[in-house]
């Protein structure tokens, strides 16, 4: 998808011998607003997924909201379910800001377009479990240029997926590479990938 402010993508696939991924992405732009996450509802299968889906509909239609705010809206969504891990990010295309926080090892990183061949940045990640454990949350923020690169994996892809990267075609070529190159057939693999575009009119 590509709005003035965003392209993105995403690629996921279940874990060998399941037909339903507890893994979902959302991306979600008003104006020049957006938000975007990735979730691992906890285990594999329909109770994981059931976990995922209710905090996708907690995140979806809110752009403007804080992230921490988000959180803690699908730590109460989630309680009688077997909870996920989570990272979110909030977009501003206003200010060229992007603030993101993240509960448990959903991956996030940040690739530049202005320097493609330095180390992505790493989004600090909590431990907990979103429904059940929830710790105090800790957002960070990071300044966007046109170009930038926003991934966020469940722990069914390596860690390493944004190592030497390659950052070349649309934000659905990249997702497919990094599952095909990087997801791991023992669990349940997402990436999502989001171009930022600038926001300012």
């Amino acid at each position: 998808m590509t709005t003035p402010v965003l392209e993105w993508a995403f690629r996921s696939r279940p874990i060998d011998g399941a037909e339903v991924s507890g893994d979902r992405a959302l991306v979600h732009v008003e104006g020049r607003s957006a938000v975007a996450a990735a979730i691992d509802g906890l285990g594999h299968g329909p109770e994981a997924a059931v976990a995922a889906e209710r905090a996708a509909g907690a995140i979806a239609g809110r752009a403007e909201a804080d992230v921490a705010v988000l959180v803690a809206r699908c730590h109460e969504v989630l309680a009688r379910t077997r909870g996920a891990a989570l990272s979110v990010a909030s977009l501003d295309g206003s200010a060229d800001l992007m603030k993101w926080l993240g509960v448990g090892n959903v991956e996030g990183r940040v690739v530049r377009a202005s320097n493609r061949h330095a180390a992505a940045e790493s989004l600090l990640l909590t431990p907990g479990v979103v429904g059940h454990e929830l710790p105090r949350l800790h957002t960070s923020s990071t300044r966007l240029q046109r170009g930038d690169l926003l991934l966020l994996a469940t722990d069914g892809v390596d860690p390493g997926f944004a190592d030497a990267l390659d950052t070349s075609g649309s934000c659905a070529a990249i997702a497919d590479r990094v599952i095909e190159r990087h997801g791991r057939t023992s669990d349940d693999a997402l990436v999502l990938v989001v171009r930022y575009l600038g926001g300012r009119p």
